[in-house]
Order: C-alpha cells, then sequence, then structure tokens
C-alpha cells in the first residue's frame, strides 16, 4: 500500500540541495560572471538550469528507486568504486565547508562587527546545534526553508531596487553576444557538483521517500530544488546587471557585497551581511550531512554516531578555517575535483539505471538516458579544457 508523501520532507529536501548550493561562492560567482558577460550571463545560466535539471533528474530518480545511497550503487555497480566517490566527495564537502564557515563568519562581521573568526565559531555553533536537536532532520528541513527564503527575498529587493535593464536581459538570455565555458563549468558545478546534487536525494532515502511509486514527487522534488537555485541565480544575476549598467565598479575583494552596497547603500551592505550568513550558514549544514552521508553505510560503527561525525566534521572545518584564514587554493583545487565528480557520479548512475540487480523492474526513459550522456560528455570536456587552463596547458 502506497504511503502518503510527507510534503514538508518533500520541500525539505529540495531546499537542502538548493541552499547547499546557494553558498557564499555562489554570491561570488554570479557578480563576477554578469560583469565579465554582461547580459549574455543569462545565456549560462538557461544553459546550465537544462544541464542541472538533466543531471539531477538521472540521480535522485535512480538513488530512490534503488533505495541506497550512491556510494552503495556505486560499489555493487563497481566494487571499489564506491570508495573513491564518497573519498573525492567527502574531501570536497570539507574543503567548501571551510569556505562556507568563511562566508557565514564574513556576515556576522558585516552586521555585527565582530572579527570573521569569531563569527565563523558563532555560526559553527548555530550549525551544531541543529544537529545536536533530537529531531535533527525536522530542524534541517525547517532551517534550509526558512533560510531559502531569506534569501530569496532579499534578492528580489536588491534585484527590484537596482532598476536593471530587463529587455536586454531577456534578449541576451537567448541571442548572447558573449558566452565563456569556464562559466558554464563553474556554474554548473557550483550547482549541483560535488556532493551538492546528492544533499536532496539522500535526504529523501532517509525519510523513505523511495521506489518507483513516488517517482513523480521526487521528480517534482528534483526540479523544485533545481528552480529555487537558479531563481536565487536569476535575481542575483539582474541585480548585478542593473548595477553595472548603471556604471557601478565592483570591488574585486568583494564582487557581491558590492552589488548590494551599490544598489541600496548601506542598508544595501547590510542585507548582504545577511544573505551570506544564511548563504554560509546553510550550505554547512547541507555539506556537513550529505559528505557524511556518503561513508556512513561503510560501517555499522559510523552509522552509530553519524550525528557526532557530523558534529566533528563541522567542528574541524572551522578549525581549519581559524588557523589558515581564507582558503583560496583549497577551494581552486577542489572546484577543479568538484567539476570531475558530477561526470562520474552521473556516469555511474546511468549505467547502474540499467543494472536490474540494483533497481530491479525499474526502466529508465531513454531519452533521460540520452541527454544525461550528453551531460557527462559536456562536463567531463569542459573540465579537462578547464584543468588544463588552470595548469598553463
Amino acid at each position: 500500500m502506497k504511503k502518503p508523501i510527507n510534503w514538508s520532507i518533500l520541500i525539505g529536501a529540495a531546499f537542502l540541495m538548493a541552499s547547499s548550493a546557494i553558498g557564499p561562492g555562489f554570491l561570488t560567482q554570479t557578480a563576477v560572471f554578469t560583469a565579465q558577460l554582461g547580459a549574455s550571463f543569462g545565456f549560462v545560466i538557461l544553459l546550465s538550469v537544462l544541464l542541472d535539471a538533466i543531471a539531477q533528474l538521472n540521480i535522485w530518480r535512480i538513488i530512490t528507486v534503488a533505495d541506497k545511497p550512491a556510494q552503495d550503487i556505486a560499489n555493487q555497480l563497481f566494487p571499489g568504486l564506491g570508495y573513491v566517490i564518497s573519498f573525492l566527495v567527502f574531501l570536497g564537502g570539507m574543503a567548501f565547508n571551510i569556505g562556507n564557515i568563511a562566508g557565514a563568519g564574513l556576515g556576522l562581521n558585516v552586521l555585527f562587527g565582530v572579527s570573521v573568526g569569531q563569527g565563523a565559531v558563532m555560526s559553527a555553533i548555530v550549525a551544531i546545534g541543529i544537529f545536536i536537536y533530537k529531531e535533527s532532520g525536522k530542524a534541517m528541513d525547517l532551517f534550509a526553508k526558512c533560510m531559502g527564503c531569506l534569501k530569496i527575498v532579499l534578492a528580489l529587493y536588491i534585484a527590484y531596487v537596482s532598476k536593471p535593464p530587463l529587455a536586454e536581459a531577456a534578449l541576451r538570455t537567448v541571442n548572447p553576444s558573449h558566452f565563456s565555458f569556464t562559466a558554464v563549468l563553474i556554474i554548473v558545478g557550483g550547482t549541483v557538483g560535488g556532493y551538492i546534487t546528492f544533499a536532496g536525494a539522500h535526504r529523501l532515502l532517509d525519510a523513505k521517500i523511495t521506489g518507483q511509486q513516488n517517482l513523480p514527487v521526487v521528480n517534482r522534488g528534483a526540479l523544485s530544488a533545481i528552480g529555487l537555485a537558479s531563481l536565487m541565480r536569476l535575481l542575483l544575476f539582474i541585480a548585478a546587471l542593473g548595477v553595472i549598467t548603471a556604471g557601478g565598479k565592483l570591488n574585486p575583494a568583494n564582487p557581491a557585497a558590492s552589488i548590494f552596497q551599490l544598489a541600496a547603500g548601506q542598508v544595501g551592505y547590510k542585507l548582504f551581511g545577511v544573505i551570506i550568513w544564511a548563504a554560509g550558514i546553510s550550505s554547512v549544514v547541507g555539506s556537513a550531512y550529505t559528505s557524511v552521508s556518503f561513508i556512513k553505510t561503510f560501517s555499522p560503527l559510523i552509522l552509530k554516531w553519524t550525528r557526532e561525525i557530523t558534529i566533528a566534521f563541522i567542528v574541524v572545518s572551522c578549525c581549519i578555517f581559524l588557523a589558515i584564514g581564507k582558503p583560496v587554493k583549497i577551494l581552486l583545487a577542489v572546484g577543479a575535483i568538484n567539476g570531475f565528480i558530477l561526470p562520474i557520479a552521473l556516469g555511474v548512475m546511468l549505467v547502474a539505471a540499467y543494472r536490474s540487480k540494483i533497481i530491479s523492474s525499474y526502466k529508465q526513459p531513454l531519452w533521460l538516458t540520452i541527454l544525461g550522456v550528453m551531460v557527462v560528455v559536456t562536463m567531463t570536456w569542459m573540465s579537462i579544457g578547464a584543468i588544463s587552463q588552470m595548469l598553463g596547458h
């Protein structure tokens, strides 16, 4: 008998994925690429939404039908592969978590004048509090929804006051005058790369929203998550475009803050503090939860101590940030790893979709597989190209 769906959990899973995507790096990337490409960045966003949606639909559907986390599916397909993917995701999640904690610390620095380090510690304590709470799953869902809505409302306000040229943005979204493969790679990697695309799918596993009978709601959750992240990207893009079109110059040291400050003065700068704190802290929660979900099935001991390991993950991330400051080099290196994680993970899921020992009688739609293979090839090609550029070849 089909169990009723807990819509709160489904929406929470969508917001968890979207909140994981909308971290401090997301804000900075959007500002930088809008400054570089102008209104044509709208085309990059449109293309990335399509790639994101195809990748996420494939991964969420296969994980929920198999009723297993990604690492177990990979190990069942090729013994040992799940450990490799888990290592990459855990490493990437830890490095990005350092950046997320830095972003949250910067937000409290802007809002209250505390040092970035003090802000990072305070933010880490808030994130740990969510996992200490007995009903941590419900707390995480509620927190992700609240932070997601807050970010969208504030970005909408800044987009409105910056008076963007909407007609030009609409035209260049379908007829760009500039294009950047690197921008597409970084935007797609920053939205569904690394641990991010698995955040919502693994949350659905924990909530027992699995099996073929639940595929319609899984589809809705996957597309809602991409929609939420893309809405935030779009609002930040048109806000930045309004500022740049009016002749505003973004500060290279903090381009995202410049958008808010130039659009709405000191009030805008304080709103930036709220947004980057919300972006940082919600990404800390999403990253910690998902990174640990990749190792918890490997040992009964890890499963038993999942909450404590998740808290330790946040503490270690915070300590590394306090010890080395802004981890720009780490973030760049792991950005490259993240570019590879998506095609590897998606490729594994696409092969698994045709193994009856994993997905039983489920038949993956052929069109979804073909589009998924196209994303794997495209992302692999762009990852190799971007890494070649970074190495100076």
